[in-house]
């Protein structure tokens, strides 16, 4: 059974645009730019910093316990750690709006992380949770998404979703404050009220709770991040998702891995590893060889005429011819795109902020996720900022994102009276939504599993959701991704147990990866 060489329709109109200069003249002052480390400023920085980064406060010890979540974060930032990755302090810079050229970004590029996908992780998420369950969140970093924007009236406002926020807000007036408030408490709990809304649109009942256009625009489009014609108990439950979520680790409900979300994988494959998983770099599979007798993959046969043998085979859906394929819908794509900035949407105090921003659907255009990375994400170089935007195609991604990119940033000349950001780079492209496909129902082997592409949802639940279902199919008698002990704990096949405190124990498998592979982040 061959496999497809390649995808094309899973990426398609791809356009690339600069708008800073490419001459190398302005090197001084990209040297000025990149090289802002210590200011009259940096003390103030530094405290801004510290309250935006995810990690748990400082306690004793026997106040944790070992299975409590907030170890999780106990574990994230330890500065006498080795590190693979350059540390978090070398980013943290006074923010500039100096010209950067793009011989100085083709320079650095290896400081740019860019994802081709945008999420976020939900505090009280199905990802966190499984990080926290299988210790792999020891392999990474985090930062906490510190702002809730959204585009309104033509400006970026900061929306106030936790009580601090609301309190302290200054573009809701006393009455608007508590009628925000009642309502947050109000919907957390399910009233025969809010039943007989379940079908009607979300607006509406938003509408009928006597709340005002701000607060209906902040909690239909910020905090339920749905649309106007969003069914109402799918709003509520939006709604108490994210509120759950919220003050678990910071004052959103998001937090983002520390060198972008390719981390992610990057840490589940480091556990793999360390406990006896083998990967076949540069080597792609080019086809099955299945028992027609028992309709099971026997072995696969890689790109250098190598045959594996294999009891299971799970791939994504690229691999996958177009005629053994099941859509539950024609094919939908995203249109995606990303800028490499000189400043923020909305800047404040501090140049190190992760903002998470909603740009609602007007005149028949889809609705705009962004997100703004600041360089202490290790996704940027200093004085500069990664903004990824995502909304459902209904055209090529230039022509969906370009409307609002040339609202919000510029690009053209930089114009120092401007305060909008200037767009050094950009990045369009078009996507598959994974969406679209069947979980089950291919025309497969019975040990072949298939898994869909990236999708648009936010969050990972669907993500987290299909690796568990493909997983149980293949160990239903297994536990999916139970808490892992430490490597020094385990005593391979035909090893004795050693009895002088692990000092003498044979080099196992385990050891020999950590031989060889860098140390995890803390």
């Amino acid at each position: 059974m061959h496999l497809s060489k390649s995808d094309s329709t899973s990426i398609t109109n791809l356009q690339v645009f600069c708008y800073t200069s490419e001459e190398e003249e302005d090197e001084a002052q990209c040297n000025d730019a990149l090289n802002t480390t210590v200011g009259k400023e940096k003390t103030a920085d530094e405290e801004a910093l510290k309250e935006s980064a995810v990690c748990a406060e400082s306690q004793d010890e026997e106040h944790v316990a070992p299975e409590d979540p907030q170890s999780f974060l106990g574990q994230w930032e330890d500065p006498e750690e080795d590190q693979t990755h350059p540390s978090v302090a070398s980013f943290q810079s006074e923010p500039t709006r100096k010209k950067i050229s793009f011989a100085q970004l083709v320079k650095e590029g290896r400081r740019f992380n860019i994802d081709l996908v945008s999420k976020l992780m939900f505090s009280r998420g199905s990802l966190v949770e499984l990080l926290i369950k299988s210790n792999v969140s020891r392999y990474a970093e985090f930062k906490n998404v510190t702002r809730i924007l959204t585009y309104h009236h033509g400006n970026v406002e900061q929306v106030p979703c936790s009580r601090a926020d609301v309190f302290a807000s200054r573009q809701l007036s006393v009455v608007e404050k508590r009628k925000l408030m009642r309502f947050l408490t109000s919907c957390m709990e399910e009233t025969e009220e809010q039943q007989a809304y379940y079908s009607r649109p979300y607006l509406e009942f938003l509408h009928d709770q006597h709340l005002g256009d701000n607060l209906q625009h902040f909690l239909l489009h910020s905090i339920a991040m749905a649309s106007p014609d969003t069914p109402t108990g799918e709003g509520l439950a939006s709604t108490r998702h994210f509120l759950r979520c919220l003050g678990r680790y910071g004052n959103t409900p998001f937090l983002f891995p520390v060198y972008g979300l390719g981390e992610i994988p990057q840490c589940f494959c480091r556990m793999s590893a360390v406990f006896g998983g083998v990967y076949c770099l540069r080597h792609s599979v080019q086809c099955l060889i299945v028992d027609k007798d028992t309709n099971r993959c026997k072995a696969v046969v890689d790109s250098r005429g190598q045959r594996i043998n294999c009891s299971h085979f799970v791939m994504e859906d690229g691999y996958l011819v177009g005629d053994r394929k099941k859509m539950d819908t024609s094919l939908r794509f995203l249109s995606r795109a990303v800028l490499i900035t000189d400043a923020s949407v909305l800047p404040g105090e501090s140049d190190q902020q992760v903002s998470m921003v909603t740009v609602p659907s007007t005149d028949g255009s889809p609705t705009v996720r962004m997100v703004e990375l600041c360089s202490s994400t290790m996704t940027c170089i200093p004085g500069t900022y990664l903004v990824h935007l995502t909304c459902q195609s209904v055209g090529s991604a230039h022509d969906d994102l370009s409307p609002v990119i040339s609202r919000m940033f510029q690009t053209t000349k930089p114009d120092n009276h401007d305060q909008r950001p200037f767009v050094f780079w950009c990045l369009y492209f078009n996507m598959a939504d994974g969406t679209a496909l069947e979980v089950e129902g291919h025309d497969l082997p019975s040990n072949v599993y298939v898994c869909s592409g990236p999708d648009g949802n936010l969050g990972f639940e669907r993500t987290i959701e299909l690796a568990e279902l493909i997983f149980k199919k293949m160990l239903p008698e297994e536990e999916f991704c139970p808490p892992a002990p430490n490597p020094e704990d385990i005593i391979y096949d035909g090893e004795p147990p050693s009895s002088t405190g692990g000092e003498e124990e044979q080099e196992g498998p385990a050891d020999q990866e950590e031989q060889h592979e860098p140390e995890p982040l803390n």
